[in-house]
């Protein structure tokens, strides 16, 4: 194996464009040589949520210069790359076209290998590369577009012991918000508004706890807080932060439930896992801190690390996707072919069940 290798790697799945340049040594020491991330909240936050359309044009607007501008700050050319890493999937199909089609552009352009890489990859291996962890771990990703709770074995190696079987957290925080009046992006906005409420004041379910199976559910408790703000519309502050406190609470207690029992099945499984066993938490939701101190809590309960990556690289980021490639170039996969298409669904465990979610279109991602 080479001295390094260094991959450029891009993601353009939801509604940030990122690139980065990312470099793996060979004793697996990574060093994130750029990382370049263009928001487009200005752009959806009049909507509400992300526009696709919007979220494409706005790809093909900034993707080139922000390509060029993390080759820039890694000092370094195309020439000194080895390979491209791709979001194909899951996301938005119009801007994972965007992305991987330029891949393809470079990769041909350049001679360089492709890696069409799985978001939810991205996620499941972020922590090698942030805390340098050993496999096998548990990794709990909580967005807007997913919940999942998912065992890491190895590159390429995953399995879905959980998720969502309606609508996703983050997706839930969204709704909660727009029901309740406050700005997006949600999650931020509930939770601002939760510190100055009652969360004792309103009993809002706890979907699915104490049910054997780790999937999760979240839309009767968007539904109770449907119910309890209509009840006693018009809201004042202090309604809206007490509903915001309760729903937290609501979505901590459940969480404490579902990833406890996927704590206690990891310790059966792994009962010896070099450096001690781990939880892993990623996707923007993991920025809640009453979430994070639950997970906290239950990791100290049962004997685990938790490992939560800074922020940046919990959301949307284009080191990720490089990671994700230098980890497959590492372990010896080839590379993708030139006609690889986008995927706006990819189970990252191919065997999972498919369970029916949001979106109507079939198999939860």
């Amino acid at each position: 194996m080479a001295r390094f290798l260094r991959i450029l790697g891009i993601e353009t799945s939801c509604d940030e464009t990122a690139a980065a340049v990312v470099e793996r040594a060979a004793d697996g020491v990574p060093t994130v040589r750029s990382d370049v991330v263009l928001s487009q909240l200005e752009e959806h936050s009049a909507y509400g949520g992300v526009v696709p359309e919007i979220a494409a044009r706005a790809h093909v607007e900034a993707l080139d210069t922000l390509i060029d501008e993390a080759l820039k700050r890694a000092n370094v050319s195309l020439s000194d790359i080895d390979a491209i890493a791709a979001t194909s999937g899951p996301g938005l199909i119009g801007g994972l076209l965007v992305g991987l089609m330029t891949g393809k552009a470079i990769a041909k352009a350049s001679g360089k290998p492709l890696y069409a890489v799985n978001h939810l990859e991205g996620h499941a291996l972020t922590a090698r590369l942030t805390d340098g962890l050993a496999f096998p771990y548990l990794m709990l990703l909580v967005s807007g577009g997913h919940t999942q709770l998912i065992l890491v074995r190895g590159v390429g190696q995953y399995e879905r012991w959980g998720t969502t079987i309606d609508d996703a957290l983050g997706e839930a925080f969204d709704k909660t918000a727009k029901l309740l009046s406050l700005p997006y992006p949600g999650g931020p906005a509930v939770e601002q508004a939760a510190k100055n409420g009652n969360a004792n004041r309103f009993d809002f379910p706890r979907p699915l706890v104490g049910e054997a199976k780790l999937n999760f559910s979240f839309s009767g408790l968007k539904t109770a807080v449907r119910q309890a703000a209509t009840e006693i519309a018009p809201l004042t502050d202090q309604d809206v932060a007490d509903i915001c406190a309760s729903f937290q609470r609501a979505v901590s207690r459940t969480l404490k439930d579902r990833i406890g029992r996927g704590l206690e099945r990891f310790k059966a499984a792994y009962p010896q896992v070099d450096g001690g066993p781990a939880l892993v938490v990623a996707g923007g939701v993991a920025a809640n801190l009453e979430i994070r101190s639950t997970l906290q809590a239950l990791c100290d309960k049962y004997g685990f690390r938790f490992v939560a990556p800074p922020l940046r690289l919990c959301t949307d980021n284009a080191v990720m996707i490089a990671w994700a490639g230098l980890e497959r170039m590492a372990t010896g996969v080839e590379p993708d072919d030139l006609d690889v298409q986008p995927r706006s669904r990819w189970p990252l465990d191919a065997g999972a069940e498919a369970l029916l979610g949001f979106g109507k279109r079939g198999a939860k991602a």
